[in-house]
């Protein structure tokens, strides 16, 4: 007779807490459409894996569908580099091969990782998984969660959700950062137009030629940049059209559903209620905010010396979260000048951020292991 409520009686407030979470991720998922297609699955699984007995992980010594998607996706690293094929597939670098000088805004825009590093290393994190939270700055999920599979496990779940989280509330955190750093003038600042025509030979060679590179200067980044400049050369190489499309689309949303399952079956209880949850989502706060500080900080630095002015605004456009913030820099644009077309410049920080995000991710992975040796 036990048995019959056993779901009732093996159940614990924290359970119920957590279920009201996934509840809450679901609905800013469909109701606000904070990143769906990863908060959405992330959600539901968080239900599913504070449900009593969590036979998704584990019943009577037999692995449940969650524990087996985590160990086959996640602990081997691979659900997030089929993401990166994915990303590499959609990203289009013709409006950084017309301004090379936007990639700059893309290393720029990684301050915020460094600085959230530092802090976090003061509020008393190991310095490894304070390299992981930091990595939430990058505005790159799948970066985030790759190092954070790497370095902090056991903090997977509040990691991934911060990143994500953020990544959605973009539209809301650059617009304050950007305007308490800029004035009505120099959001006004008008772009020169470019043309977008690129040799073809050159979008091809571009992701052997950086692959090569991180290869040899940081090995430890070849599986994050390796996938990403594949899915890229597919979609550049003009003769894999169908590979291109399956990468982009049938590959990304599988990846994307499973990936966001197995990071929900981390978001035990027991595990994520916790004081350091709480401190990693406000240190992803300001991992962006310090990101889009920093790239209009360097922006309006250039300023002091270049005659002819930058929007700074497109300084915030370095980060990784790809086209969105993009799209915020022009609709800021736009309401201060209604004439003011920056979308090009701002698509080549972004692109830019994308890869500066990467090659943070993979010089995190090969330095930590140095540094704490």
């Amino acid at each position: 007779m036990r048995d019959l409520f056993i779901g009732f009686t093996s159940t614990s407030y924290q359970s119920i807490i957590m279920i009201a979470v996934g509840i809450v991720l679901i609905w800013l998922a469909i109701k606000k459409e904070y990143e769906p297609l990863l908060l959405l699955p992330i959600g539901f699984g968080t239900i599913l894996v504070n449900l009593p007995l969590s036979v998704v992980l584990e019943y009577e010594g037999i692995p449940g569908f969650l524990k087996i998607l985590f160990d086959a996706g996640i602990a081997t690293e691979l659900f997030p580099i089929l993401i990166f094929i994915a990303v590499g597939a959609m990203c289009d670098f013709t409006p950084m091969f017309k301004q090379p000088f936007m990639m700059f805004f893309g290393a720029a825009a990684q301050f915020g990782i460094f600085a959230t590093i530092a802090v976090a290393s003061l509020l008393g994190f190991d310095f490894k998984v304070a390299c992981s939270i930091g990595i939430i700055g990058a505005a790159d999920g799948p970066t985030a969660i790759y190092v954070a599979s790497r370095f902090a496990k056991d903090y997977l779940g509040p990691i991934s959700v911060a990143a994500y989280s953020y990544m959605s509330l973009v539209p809301l955190i650059q617009p304050l950062v950007i305007k308490s750093l800029t004035t009505k003038n120099e959001r006004k600042i008008r772009m020169q137009k470019i043309e977008s025509d690129v040799p073809k030979s050159l979008k091809i060679v571009f992701p052997i030629v950086v692959t090569l590179i991180c290869g040899f200067v940081a090995p430890m980044s070849v599986p994050l940049i390796g996938a990403l400049m594949l899915g890229n050369l597919l979609r550049e190489a003009g003769v894999v059209e169908r590979l291109s499309k399956t990468a982009q689309n049938e590959l990304g949303s599988i990846a994307t559903l499973l990936l966001g399952i197995s990071i929900g079956s981390t978001m035990q209880a027991e595990k994520f209620l916790t004081v350091s949850t709480l401190k990693i989502l406000g240190l992803g706060l300001i991992a962006f905010v310090f990101d889009t500080a920093g790239g209009v900080l360097f922006a309006k630095l250039l300023n002091i010396f270049r005659k002819n002015k930058i929007n700074p605004m497109l300084g915030a456009a370095g980060i990784s979260a790809f086209p969105m913030s993009a799209r915020v820099i022009q609709k800021i644009a736009s309401e201060e000048d209604p004439g003011n077309f920056i979308i090009m410049q701002a698509v080549s920080a972004n692109v830019s951020g994308q890869l500066g995000s990467v090659i943070a991710g993979g010089l995190v992975l090969a330095l930590v292991p140095l540094i704490t040796l």
